[in-house]
């Protein structure tokens, strides 16, 4: 059963079988935000949402970065599934729109530190965006073997005027790889600001 994250939660990446999950998807999934028209009615507005990935070194350097402008790692690493410009236009489908896949074993030696983040390109509200979410799976982008962990956006206050978000970090630990569910809105506007606030101040 998928654990229910709470903001700041760290998670051991152990199955339960006692193997380490370090095979995954963080898929994020939202809606298009619908509203009232003049003359009655309503009508539907597209959201983009970009998902995001940023790669550490011990000393808080930037070293890689997988974001819709650049859909794989340069060690061949993390994937990401595309840009998604309108979420799910006619109701939830239940598919992640956007996906990042990822295999730790083959980060570079020096990768310490790894920061997922959402940015809202055109600057639409968290709270106005319909059922977000993001959640962790073994599989692929087209189809989940076994959901980890989710984490709910659209019900929480605390995104209520946020464009951007810093979602959740993976950091090594004595040679593992943990996860901490960090969930914190960000005051930023763009992805590159974004992961400069991660560096300075979650790391």
């Amino acid at each position: 059963m998928a654990i229910n994250l709470q903001k700041g939660q760290r998670i051991s990446l152990k199955k339960d079988n006692g193997g380490a999950l370090d095979k995954m998807c963080i898929g994020v999934n939202w809606g298009a935000i619908e509203k009232r028209g003049f003359f009655g009615g309503t009508k539907t507005e597209a959201v983009d949402l970009d998902a995001s990935v940023g790669v550490y070194n011990a000393n808080r350097q930037l070293i890689d970065v997988v974001y819709f402008g650049q859909l794989k790692s340069k060690c061949g690493s993390i994937s990401h599934s595309g840009d998604d410009l309108t979420g799910d236009m006619d109701g939830d489908d239940g598919l992640d729109n956007e996906v990042i896949t990822l295999d730790l074993t083959r980060l570079p030696a020096e990768a310490e530190q790894l920061a997922f983040v959402l940015n809202s390109f055109r600057g639409q509200d968290f709270k106005a965006i319909p059922f977000a979410r993001i959640r962790i799976y073994e599989g692929t982008p087209s189809r989940v073997d076994k959901e980890f962990a989710q984490f709910d956006i659209a019900n929480d206050e605390a995104f209520n005027g946020a464009v951007s978000m810093i979602m959740a970090k993976l950091y090594k630990r004595d040679g593992e790889w943990k996860f901490n569910s960090l969930g914190n809105p960000s005051p930023d506007k763009k992805l590159e600001t974004t992961l400069e606030t991660f560096a300075r101040d979650y790391f």
